[in-house]
């Protein structure tokens, strides 16, 4: 087989330079075994402003694909070895999430012939000799599949970076900037399975602002809002290591996941919150508790295993925050250790951080 540059083939005619302005040029793989054909081809690419990749054999093709990754395959049918139609299936093995142009070229151009391209995967046929008119012509087709290719790239990561904004946004509070209850929900059926895997604890904190609604109804609910983002604050800045989270759990109810954190840890972590809240001294003018507000909170900690849910965790830990209600409020409550923050100050000997502001 020859492909002959004649002298009496027409050249393309020069393209407008507002239209070679709009084009990019394209990175070409040619895959030819014959030297003359590989020599023609490179005068009429390179006149057309195009990069060229030459590879003699398909061995030598598929390695310059998977490393070069051009925008077009100019590819020989019958090649010594490996012919262009097995070529051109190991090329669209090569790459399974995109899509490559295959230009086949050959001395034949039966309907079979034509058949079996489109078979292996090719997108366009050529006769050889190529007339430089026509493969120009080809080529610019391609170049509108290329940049419509990458319009639709962009166009599908812009989506993608979209949806997860608006994920993100979905799973916010916008009062406080907490995690929503759905953020917390999927928060923590990821923190179960990896404390799961890790064997480690995990700690679950249902917070609960004491005597909200008579705040509320002595202040206004603008007023109870920015007590809201108070609190909010005050169990966000409690969280200091990297996956602790904070979340409003609904109403004036927030949530605390703490991974990697045990019973004493998760004990000494409530006193922390209580400190930081009492030490923005929020007045609270009908509190039978304390004149500041003040909180109470159900803590629950535990190593998962197979049967754990986060509903499970969620359960238990509102059910220690009944309790801390009932043992007066003003307090943070756990099963695991059946001990409260009061009865955890005085083992400790700390401060009463009702009566005295925290250090």
């Amino acid at each position: 087989m020859t492909l002959h540059d004649s002298p009496d083939a027409p050249d393309s005619p020069p393209p407008h330079p507002a239209m070679m302005a709009s084009r990019r040029a394209l990175s070409v793989l040619v895959i030819d075994d014959q030297k003359t054909v590989r020599a023609a081809l490179d005068k009429m690419l390179t006149k057309a402003g195009h990069n060229i990749i030459m590879a003699v054999n398909a061995e030598e093709g598929l390695r310059a694909f998977r490393e070069q990754r051009p925008d077009v395959v100019l590819l020989d049918v019958e090649m010594a070895g490996i012919d262009g139609y097995e070529t051109a299936r190991r090329l669209r093995m090569a790459e399974p999430g995109g899509w490559t142009p295959i230009i086949f070229l050959s001395g034949h151009g039966s309907d079979e012939d034509l058949w079996r391209g489109i078979e292996a995967g090719g997108d366009d046929y050529l006769i050889k000799p190529v007339s430089p008119l026509v493969l120009g012509a080809k080529l610019r087709a391609m170049q509108r599949l290329v940049a419509m290719r990458q319009k639709l790239v962009t166009l599908s990561n812009d989506l993608q970076e979209a949806n997860e904004k608006l994920q993100r946004l979905a799973e916010i509070d916008e009062l406080t900037g907490l995690h929503n209850r759905r953020g917390l929900e999927n928060r923590l059926h990821q923190e179960v399975a990896a404390a799961r895997r890790e064997q480690s604890p995990l700690t679950v904190i249902l917070v609960d602002v004491d005597h909200f609604k008579l705040y509320n109804d002595l202040l206004g609910h603008m007023h109870g809002d920015v007590c809201l983002r108070e609190v909010a604050k005050a169990l966000r800045d409690s969280c200091h290591r990297p996956r602790d989270c904070a979340a409003r759990y609904g109403g004036e109810e927030f949530a605390l996941i703490l991974p990697n954190t045990p019973k004493s840890g998760a004990m000494m972590f409530a006193r922390v919150v209580q400190s930081l809240l009492a030490g923005r001294e929020l007045v609270h003018p009908g509190s039978p508790v304390h004149r500041c507000v003040t909180v109470s909170g159900g803590i629950t900690t535990c190593i998962p295993d197979d049967h754990t849910t986060a509903a499970d965790m969620l359960l238990r830990a509102d059910e220690a925050l009944y309790t801390a209600k009932e043992l007066g409020r003003n307090r943070f409550f756990s099963y695991e250790m059946q001990m409260d923050t009061e009865t955890h100050r005085r083992s400790f000997g700390g401060l009463d951080r009702a009566t005295s502001p925290p250090r």
